[in-house]
C-alpha cells in the first residue's frame, strides 16, 4: 500500500482497486487532511472485495432503528500511514432477522411459525 499524504494518493487508493476489479464504492468521503476515508459499497461481495483488498482487519457490526426501518451497518477499518480507511455497507433487515438473533434455539423459532 502506498502512503496516504495526499489527496491524489487516496484517490489512486481506490483507483488501484477499481482498475483490479472491484466495483467502485457508490459513495467515498475524504476528510480534510487526508485522515480519514469513508468508502460505502452496495452490497456484501462488494463489502468483502474491498475489505480484503485493503486488508481490514476489524469489522463492526451495529443493528439500528431507521424511522420504523430496521439497518445492519457492517464496518471493516484499517490504518493506513494514520489514515484510517472504512468500508461500510447499510442493509435494510426486516424484525423477523431480529427476532431470529433474538432467539435462543432456532429450530423452536421454526417450529412457533408453523
Amino acid at each position: 500500500m502506498t502512503e496516504l499524504a495526499t489527496r491524489a494518493q487516496a484517490f489512486g487508493l481506490i483507483a488501484e482497486g477499481v482498475a483490479a476489479g472491484l466495483s467502485a464504492p457508490w459513495r467515498m468521503y475524504l476528510a480534510r487532511g487526508c485522515r480519514y476515508l469513508s468508502l460505502n459499497v452496495g452490497d456484501r461481495t462488494e463489502w468483502n472485495s474491498w475489505r480484503a483488498h485493503l486488508g481490514c482487519p476489524e469489522l463492526s457490526v451495529r443493528v439500528y432503528d431507521a424511522g420504523g426501518e430496521i439497518r445492519r451497518a457492517s464496518i471493516a477499518e484499517v490504518v493506513l500511514d494514520g489514515c484510517r480507511i472504512s468500508v461500510e455497507l447499510v442493509e435494510e433487515v426486516s424484525t423477523e432477522d431480529v427476532d431470529r438473533l433474538l432467539t435462543d434455539d432456532p429450530t423452536s423459532f421454526e417450529s412457533e411459525e408453523t
